[in-house]
């Protein structure tokens, strides 16, 4: 397996590249990009003065703007980076700005719901085609991102039916080299899957960190204190962007809501085997699941060696 990006193209994929929202995934995407040459300019675009200021102090971006209409001006490729519940606002505000056969594409982990909202506003003359790199870490910021963030992760493609063919493999290809496996599926498909892999588990996430919370306030300062290796884990999860996760539910509620209820069905078959006391049952459950952890890491999209701390850059 790769621990580090290709050389350098010695042409740009991209004449040039704006992405629109400085995040972890955007200031990503910037550092990746300029690695392999993958865009000859890179254009940056968010509202926050103060991530502004710290683009510019990095030296992440050729151009820098508040306003994403000026900043997709003669752009071959855009990039929105920002919670999904914004990209129906920054699309219709940047519609009337695009260049004949610019590519607009996104990175939100919800794909249905950036289809509904963004598509009217893409005009004729360019291409909307939403993708979705799974890959991340729990931190954010211009600061937060790193080169290597995508290298042997996967990043979903979603075109439209009807997208245009060259286009697609043309944002698949940069993708690519910023070291991702492509996969193409339906935006609904997208959304089914995610919801189990990534959304149900934040959420799970979320709660069960609020509930020590609760209980921390009676013990005082034991849960804390006695937390264990799993525990750890689910505080590093809830400490994702809020902004983003609140968007995400929001804007995949069936998908989530569906997957919910089976894993609430199977709670409660858990919750039977415990108080019957289904030793048998307990086991062959823990070893089915237990081959799905051997399965992740066989397939490269995690370590074997112990890291109970989680490294900073730990993928989501």
């Amino acid at each position: 397996m790769p621990d580090r990006l290709g050389p350098r193209f010695a042409e740009p994929m991209f004449g040039k590249l704006t992405i629109i929202g400085f995040g972890l995934i955007g200031s990503s995407i910037a550092r990746a990009a300029r690695a392999r040459n993958a865009a000859g300019a890179i254009v940056a675009c968010d509202h926050s003065d103060e991530a502004r200021a710290r683009i510019g102090q990095l030296n992440l971006a050729d151009e820098i703007h508040a306003l994403p209409e000026k900043a997709v001006a003669g752009a071959d490729l855009v990039i929105l980076c920002t919670p999904v519940g914004a990209c129906g606002a920054i699309a219709e505000a940047i519609g009337p700005h695009l260049q004949s056969g610019a590519i607009v594409s996104d990175v939100g982990s919800v794909k249905g719901a950036v289809v509904s909202a963004c598509a009217s506003h893409i005009p004729a003359r360019a291409h909307f085609i939403p993708a979705h790199p799974v890959a991340g870490t729990e931190q954010s910021g211009p600061d937060a991102g790193f080169a290597t963030l995508f290298l042997n992760r996967w990043c979903i493609v979603t075109p439209p039916e009807g997208a245009d063919v060259d286009a697609v493999e043309k944002l698949a290809a940069f993708w690519r080299a910023l070291g991702s496996n492509v996969e193409f599926m339906t935006p609904a498909h997208h959304d089914l899957v995610l919801a189990i892999t990534s959304h149900v588990p934040h959420l799970i996430a979320y709660n069960i960190v609020g509930t020590a919370d609760d209980l921390e306030q009676v013990t005082e300062s034991e849960v804390i204190k006695f937390s264990a290796g799993g525990f750890r884990d689910f505080t590093r999860i809830a400490a994702s962007d809020p902004t983003m996760w609140r968007d995400v539910f929001l804007n995949n509620k069936d998908a989530v809501l569906e997957i919910l209820g089976r894993f609430t069905e199977d709670l409660s078959a858990l919750q039977r085997m415990i108080r019957w006391g289904d030793g048998e049952g307990l086991f062959k459950l823990f070893t089915r699941t237990r081959a799905i952890r051997r399965s992740i890491i066989e397939s490269g999209q995690e370590s074997p060696a112990p890291n109970f701390g989680r490294n900073a850059k730990a993928d989501e």
